[in-house]
């Protein structure tokens, strides 16, 4: 795919994509057993010591896709403690190696397009086509920026380093579908 058709492609997702107004709220219990986030119901289902957990993504055009999430309930990965967030990161990285090899990719979507309102990073087999601009070069998780309410992407690139592009709302679409 081209950088332009990516470009358009990613325009699109975005005009389709609508925000989400999260009403779970962990201290009222009634608003988790509503079920509006599949994500929050399923992190219900581990234990309270688990600090995060990996799922299939069950969305059937996304085969190929995994979800990263913390037990907790954080609306977005900023809330998360700085501890937590570099080991979901941690833990995201490692996952998507072992199911990807050197083509490995992170999406976390930004705040105005995520259909669930549990924060979950996607895991997946970074597409090269999306590789544009002018992308943070790191070392280390710890230098993985906050979002601030941006999606962003990550995947590695030779010598150990990795490719973080952010400011963009949609980005998943830098992981294949298959």
């Amino acid at each position: 795919m081209s950088r332009i058709a990516f470009a358009l492609f990613c325009f699109a997702a975005t005009l389709q994509a609508a925000a989400l107004e999260c009403r779970c709220d962990p201290s009222k219990p009634e608003t988790m057993q509503a079920r509006e986030c599949s994500l929050c119901g399923e992190a219900e289902k581990h234990p309270l010591d688990v600090p995060h957990f990996i799922v299939k993504d069950i969305n059937p055009r996304k085969p190929a896709r995994w979800l990263i999430l913390p037990r907790k309930h954080y609306r977005s990965l900023d809330e998360l403690p700085r501890k937590e967030y570099d080991a979901l990161w941690t833990a995201a990285i490692a996952k998507s190696k072992e199911l990807f090899g050197e083509q490995w990719g992170l999406a976390y979507n930004g705040d105005a397009v995520r259909t669930q309102c549990h924060g979950h990073i996607h895991i997946g087999r970074f597409l090269p086509a999306a590789e544009a601009g002018k992308p943070l070069v790191i070392t280390k998780v710890s230098e993985i920026p906050r979002s601030r309410g941006k999606g962003m992407w990550i995947h590695g690139i030779p010598g150990g380093k990795m490719h973080v592009h952010y400011g963009e709302q949609i980005c998943e679409t830098a992981l294949a579908r298959y």
